[in-house]
């Protein structure tokens, strides 16, 4: 077997006299790398909160525009007969957690063929704090007399 000659570099990391990390610099990367990942985990948290507020809201949205034309459809409008339209705060069957609140009812007195419809609903979101808190999405709109059949 042939030996080889190594330089001194080469030889003091063989031989165990090279320096390595000390354990002040291994401390420091491991609270780098928890600071980093807490800011991620941080940050991943709040984005997935925001997306579950913003589908709350968009599905209260679309409960109530739905609901604003089932009325319009439901109630023929009589400019003799006024009619007065009221759905007090009932959870809906499709949506459960979203408390639905209808009404309708003549703009002015007397009546002029301008029906005001209101629909409220109301339900809870999650806060940061994991506390629910109450919401309110309402939508106005208005029928008239004059509608057409297309």
């Amino acid at each position: 077997m042939k030996r080889v000659k190594l330089g001194s570099r080469a030889r003091r990391a063989f031989e165990g006299r090279s320096r390595g990390f000390s354990l002040i610099e291994v401390v420091i990367a491991i609270a780098l790398i928890g600071i980093i990942g807490a800011t991620i985990l941080s940050a991943l948290s709040t984005a997935t909160l925001t997306l579950i507020i913003a589908d709350r809201r968009a599905t209260a949205e679309s409960l109530a525009r739905s609901q604003i034309e089932y009325v319009k459809d439901l109630l023929p409008y009589d400019s003799e007969d006024p009619q007065w339209y009221e759905h007090p705060g009932v959870e809906s069957s499709d949506y459960p957690g979203y408390f639905v609140s209808v009404s309708a009812e003549p703009l002015h007195n007397p009546d002029d063929g301008i029906q005001l419809i209101t629909v409220t609903v109301t339900y809870y979101t999650l806060r940061g704090d994991n506390k629910t808190r109450e919401q309110t999405y309402t939508l106005e709109d208005y029928k008239t007399g004059e509608e057409t059949e297309e």
